[in-house]
């Protein structure tokens, strides 16, 4: 298998000393409170192994988070903590795949999806999404589904887009699991970083789903904690029982001073979940206009940390990977080419840059790319 182009450019980013808007890392610590959770529970509780599939008090603090923000009833038996939503991806896909079984997967996608699929034996059927606003289009789904396909692998909010589902998606892609009897495996880690009152509902709760779904969602992620590697998989008991053999095989279990503190942090850091977004919205407003300023050309970003540029309706005439490459070498920034988020085929003029940073990161960046363009345009 390949490097990923996330560790590939953060190793071209630190090389050249360049800006990272590469990898989806945020530059703000974290909640306090919860770092100081974490150093208690290090220096106070057992460091042992916990229960393979998570500390009981962070089932329950997860399902309750749920109960509690997207009226979803849960119960810490329905509850696996997994190293990571990566890891959880593996072991949802490693429990539910059977050789020969075809796989849904919308692109761009994470690039994690595909090689998972094809480990486990699975087939993966990508459904192309087209920018500029990436909707899933209804015959595209139809076409995609065979009498092979067992399972749905959905993001949302979606990297590398920014882009949340509409109602009249989910709803689509609820009818179709249960028409076909697919499950879906929802990677939904970006849940709590959506902007703009755009509100996220998880496929779970939509009729027919409850029985049929695998939400994935991380603490790294909700709390700014990306090294943490720390989430969780939530489905149904009969599903819940399969996805925890797959994850006993993978890490077995999570450090227990982290499950400890993310137990306690959500449960007490409630003002997070609200200052979080309206902070990172503010970033991509800051990044958005600097890119604006220098001619760019950015797609709406509705969550995620992530916008993504345009390289044709920016008048840049190099496709998405030789600008990056340019980009790092020349300009010191690093960026992401979307073309990498694809099984086949892909889009190649779509750059996904990182604005979780600080204001004086994403200034000088927004000035570096300004440089670049002036460099890597076509004549007006």
């Amino acid at each position: 298998m390949d490097t990923t182009v996330f560790e590939r450019m953060s190793g071209l980013a630190r090389e050249h000393g360049a800006i990272n808007l590469g990898q989806g890392f945020p530059d703000r610590p974290g909640p306090r409170g919860l770092l100081e959770a974490a150093a208690r529970a290090l220096l106070e509780k057992s460091n042992q192994y916990p229960p393979m599939a998570g500390l009981p008090e962070l089932r329950r603090a997860v399902a309750a988070h749920y109960r509690r923000h997207q009226t979803l009833d849960l119960d810490e038996r329905e509850v696996v903590i997994t190293s990571g939503a990566t890891e959880a991806l593996a072991a949802a896909i490693l429990a539910l795949v059977e050789a020969g079984d075809e796989v849904l997967i919308f692109e761009p996608s994470y690039d994690a999806y595909a090689p998972l699929v094809r480990r486990a034996g699975g087939v993966p059927r990508p459904i192309r999404l087209q920018p500029p606003d990436w909707r899933i289009d209804a015959a595209a789904l139809a076409d995609a589904v065979t009498a092979r396909t067992t399972l749905m692998i959905f993001n949302d909010p979606m990297n590398p887009t920014g882009r949340t589902a509409r109602p009249e998606e989910l709803a689509l892609l609820a009818e179709t699991c249960v028409a076909h009897d697919l499950t879906a495996i929802c990677d939904e880690v970006w849940e709590h970083v959506v902007f703009d009152g755009h509100r996220h509902r998880s496929l779970m709760t939509l009729p027919g789903m409850r029985e049929r779904t695998v939400k994935i969602g991380s603490a790294g992620k909700i709390f700014s904690l990306t090294g943490w590697k720390l989430g969780w998989m939530c489905a149904a008991p009969p599903l819940a029982e399969g996805l925890a053999r797959g994850h006993q095989f993978l890490t077995f279990t999570s450090p227990p001073h982290l499950q400890w503190a993310v137990a306690e942090g959500l449960e007490a850091e409630q003002d997070w979940f609200r200052a979080m977004p309206r902070a990172l919205a503010r970033a991509r407003d800051r990044l958005n206009a600097g890119l604006l300023a220098a001619g760019y050309h950015a797609l709406p970003s509705d969550g995620t940390y992530f916008l993504t540029i345009d390289l044709e309706a920016s008048g840049i005439p190099l496709d998405d990977v030789t600008f990056c490459d340019r980009l790092v070498r020349e300009a010191g920034v690093a960026a992401i080419p979307v073309s990498a988020f694809y099984s086949d085929a892909p889009v190649r003029r779509i750059v996904r840059l990182c604005f979780a940073k600080d204001d004086a990161t994403l200034d000088a960046a927004a000035g570096r790319l300004a440089q670049a363009r002036s460099l890597f345009a076509g004549p007006a």
